[in-house]
């Protein structure tokens, strides 16, 4: 990938339309690329607005997201919410990998305003040691081969970073461990969507997330055709109709 292909695929979207609004997150090193499809889907089967915020540091280049922190990622979102509000009376939200590990931390500190939540691959830990022992590492390199690309349509590439810039790992075990604790605050309709076959993300996250958060109304779809990158890959036609029908639901509800 080329800086230029990071910058257009990273950009982010509005679409403007009706009262209901969807705020989309892209994941760790990913761009709103991978939003695009479940975005587009939304608005042209129900007139939603939908945005997609660029998280800080991402759609540009590694050395961009390595003077980023997690807060940083949750501004760009408090931003798009905030966005979103101003037009919209309901909000929802949807993530994939930290992008819904994001929407389980806003639907836990912002449970007034988000009506319900996808969380997609959603990552609350890794399970990776030689991952993690580089957060503090004192002779970590400044990058690693990156985790994009867990993508099994083999037509299909992920615009992504293909490094991981090692400042930013320290800050995504932070945003995990903090998100767990957090679950119990989220109390909104939740619709958990996993891939078993997910080569970046352990699947067992699903039912830490089912198990922990406090929502009478938690379900779990199981992405049988995906890899880690689901929302581009064969499930992704399944995952915007879903979505769209959950989140309908709340409205007639």
């Amino acid at each position: 990938m080329t800086p230029e292909q990071y910058r257009a695929g990273g950009q982010p979207f509005l679409i403007p339309g009706n009262e209901v609004g969807v705020l989309l997150s892209h994941g760790y090193t990913g761009t709103t690329s991978g939003m695009r499809y479940l975005g587009d889907y939304l608005h042209e089967r129900e007139g939603w607005t939908v945005l997609a915020p660029q998280l800080k540091g991402h759609g540009d280049s590694p050395a961009a997201m390595a003077k980023t922190t997690a807060t940083d990622w949750i501004r760009s979102l408090e931003e798009g919410l905030d966005t979103l509000s101003q037009t919209c009376s309901t909000i929802f939200m949807a993530g994939l990998s930290m992008g819904g590990c994001l929407t389980l931390y806003m639907a836990a500190q912002y449970g007034d305003r988000i009506k319900a939540a996808v969380p997609i691959n959603a990552c609350l830990y890794f399970g990776v040691p030689g991952l993690a022992e580089l957060a503090y590492a004192k002779d970590a390199p400044e990058y690693i081969v990156g985790v994009g690309n867990d993508v099994k349509d083999p037509d299909v590439v992920e615009v992504a970073y293909r490094e991981i810039p090692i400042p930013t790992i320290k800050e995504i075990y932070g945003l995990m461990n903090i998100t767990r604790d957090l679950l119990v605050k989220v109390t909104c309709p939740t619709l958990v969507m996993v891939s078993p076959d997910d080569h970046v993300v352990p699947p067992s996250n699903a039912g830490v997330i089912l198990n922990g958060i406090s929502s009478k109304d938690r379900r779990q779809l199981i992405l049988d055709n995906s890899f880690h990158v689901a929302t581009i890959d064969y499930d992704k036609e399944i995952i915007a109709e879903e979505t769209r029908r959950f989140f309908k639901e709340q409205l007639a509800g």
